[in-house]
């Protein structure tokens, strides 16, 4: 299903007050079945408190003295979410206009960032190595190190770099171990794991995807919270609310002015914080191939590029993660892809069905069930 409007265009909301909600049944769901969907949202709240600082500080994902903030945090909100069909909305929940911290959703968000720099030229080929692409990584050391060196653009999207180092006071060890979505190191998180060579082994990392976010900063010569909001925040009509967020030790001087180099993620405070309702249009306009309206903001080579499977983790692409012979979720289409974010915070795809679905706050056991219960509302 792909919805058209009166005039036989794709549909695409413009500002938030007039963004089409022709209701559930209008849309192709049985209304009852979806409300089903929603109050199941509603009630399996993720049992991480308000309190988002006081959850990290505690150890949420490190021990002392690894667990150190470095960037900003807030405190979140209740459960929200919105469901978009062929871009309308056919019901929302919560406070869909709330700016909240979002997690690993920022490491997404990079990898548009990444696409907008390759179709633009600024990465010629993700299997480059870094630290060869010139004036953009002239002055950073940190891929001077002999295995470092070897590290491509793909090696960084797809989490397979293998990068060794220090960075922001975090050393790339605090996540060797890392469990995630089922796979689980044979060590504690944050113990000694002899690395692989780049390219040959998948670890998420969240200190490697900041070297990551330092890249495209260096690349781009401009801060990369500007690079989203101008090329693509912007042209989607997201609001002026949401921000992206780097460390109190992050900034670096890149020709002469001083930059800020965004996070990957929240382990630390920093990273994206944002409301559903704009969630939902980066959704949208990954849903309809990169394009809004009439202007193309990722080429469709791009999309394909993102959604190819790492051959060392099938459910991964450039930092999207896949439902690859619906190894991720059963419920969902195999076409289905996500961003995801710690404590939940989702942006679930499905381009079989026309779908975009944001959900935040959600105990992560639970979605399984609520996408299963969404699906069973199609009519």
């Amino acid at each position: 299903m792909c919805e058209f409007g009166a005039d036989g265009r794709v549909y695409y909301p413009t500002e938030d007050s007039s963004w089409s909600a022709p209701g559930p049944a209008a849309l192709g769901f049985d209304p009852g079945r979806l409300a089903e969907a929603v109050d199941f949202a509603r009630v399996h709240e993720t049992v991480w408190p308000h309190d988002l600082r006081a959850h990290l500080e505690k150890g949420a994902f490190e021990e002392g003295p690894s667990n150190a903030i470095l960037g900003p945090t807030k405190d979140r909100g209740a459960p929200s979410g919105v469901i978009l069909r062929g871009g309308r909305i056919a019901t929302e929940w919560g406070d869909t206009f709330r700016a909240d911290m979002t997690f690993s959703v920022a490491k997404s968000y990079l990898s548009i960032v990444a696409g907008l720099a390759f179709d633009r030229n600024l990465i010629m080929d993700l299997d480059e190595p870094v630290v060869v692409h010139g004036r953009s990584l002239a002055d950073d050391a940190g891929y001077d190190p002999p295995r470092n060196r070897f590290i491509t653009w793909r090696h960084l999207l797809q989490q397979t770099s293998e990068w060794e180092g220090t960075l922001w006071g975090k050393p790339d060890m605090i996540d060797r171990h890392r469990h995630i979505m089922g796979r689980k190191g044979t060590q504690p998180k944050g113990s000694f794991r002899a690395l692989a060579e780049p390219g040959k082994f998948w670890e998420y990392n969240d200190v490697r995807i900041n070297r990551l976010a330092l890249a495209l900063l260096q690349l781009w010569r401009k801060p990369v919270a500007a690079v989203f909001r101008d090329h693509f925040m912007d042209v989607i009509g997201a609001g002026a609310e949401w921000r992206w967020h780097g460390y109190h030790n992050s900034t670096v001087t890149i020709d002469g002015q001083p930059m800020e180099s965004v996070s990957g993620g929240g382990h630390w405070g920093g990273g994206v914080f944002i409301n559903a309702r704009d969630q939902a249009r980066v959704g949208l306009a990954m849903l309809r191939g990169g394009m809004w309206r009439n202007r193309r903001l990722l080429s469709q080579a791009w999309i394909e590029r993102s959604l190819e499977p790492c051959p060392l983790n099938a459910v991964y692409g450039l930092l999207w993660w896949l439902n690859t012979d619906r190894q991720l979720y059963a419920e969902a289409s195999k076409e289905s892809y996500f961003a995801f974010g710690a404590g939940y915070n989702i942006t679930w795809i499905d381009p079989a069905h026309d779908l975009v679905v944001v959900l935040r706050w959600i105990r992560d056991v639970d979605v399984g069930r609520f996408i299963g219960l969404t699906m069973k509302a199609l009519a």
